[in-house]
């Protein structure tokens, strides 16, 4: 079974600031958008404390994503509490998300979740080769995903042979990079924007669906949502793809250390605050 039968559709997702809600597309992204936005101004005006959305109000709008935390791994009450919080009854992708801790029994909580129809499919964040292949060795239920970094500049291609071995997609976060504008600002970029009538991000975010990840390009601005899902009316060909290919230097952005992990596992972060 691969991640598209498990309930993974969207090639592209939209990280807005309330969290991991990902869109299925255009129309539904504007949709979820002016909802919550009009509903986070009417709360603020009226000095209301309530959710800025209720999950059950707009579930039929989103595909719903989180991450289980280090420090919840042991809970066995931790992913009811998190559909509690988020005022639904079923979780669309349920991540691990770090690995830090006991992070096989987070595992084992998320298999149960699936089991018990409460999270349509599960997957990994930040988990290097070896602590897949752990999960993959025990597991009951096989990951659907691992969010991970990658972009042109660290493109994991090894471990993307391993993910397509086992049936698993690549979910990208800092796909443009992190910003980087050397990243951004490079000369194929804007050649291939300029041929195509696009970005230099929309060129790297059509280079990424090209390739079979998902993407969760992170915006709070509207116009920067709307185009970072203007990709389907074009597509780069095998040269430019190769051309891409041939940017890889294994840079990263985000690297996980020993001594953050440990601060992971003991961080309990106040989400119970968080209404």
């Amino acid at each position: 079974m691969n991640c598209y039968e498990r309930g993974i559709e969207s090639p592209i997702q939209a990280r807005l600031p309330t969290g991991g809600f990902s869109l299925r597309n255009e129309e539904k992204l504007l949709i979820f958008w002016n909802r919550l936005y009009n509903e986070a101004i009417q709360k603020k005006k009226s000095g209301r404390s309530e959710r800025a959305c209720s999950g059950k109000k707009i579930k039929e709008d989103i595909f719903l994503e989180t991450k289980l935390w280090p420090a919840f791994y042991e809970q066995e009450d931790a992913v009811e509490k998190t559909l509690t919080r988020l005022d639904t009854d079923y979780i669309d992708l349920l991540l691990i998300h770090q690995p830090a801790g006991n992070y096989v029994a987070g595992y084992r909580l998320m298999e149960k979740a699936y089991k018990e129809g409460k999270v349509k499919a599960i997957g990994l964040s930040n988990f290097n080769p070896d602590q897949i292949q752990e999960i993959l060795k025990i597991c009951e239920i096989k990951p659907a995903v691992l969010q991970t970094e990658v972009h042109p500049y660290s493109q994991e291609k090894e471990l993307k042979k391993l993910l397509d071995k086992e049936g698993m997609v690549i979910q990208a976060w800092y796909p443009l990079g992190h910003g980087d504008k050397a990243l951004i600002q490079e000369p194929l970029f804007a050649k291939l924007g300029e041929k195509y009538g696009k970005s230099s991000a929309q060129i790297i975010l059509r280079w990424h669906i090209q390739n079979g990840n998902i993407v969760i390009p992170g915006s709070k601005n509207p116009d920067h949502i709307k185009d970072n899902f203007a990709l389907f009316d074009f597509a780069l060909t095998d040269e430019e793809m190769a051309q891409i290919a041939a940017m890889d230097q294994k840079k990263r952005y985000y690297t996980s250390t020993p001594e953050m992990l440990k601060r992971y596992a003991e961080m309990v972060p106040p989400v119970d605050e968080q209404k």
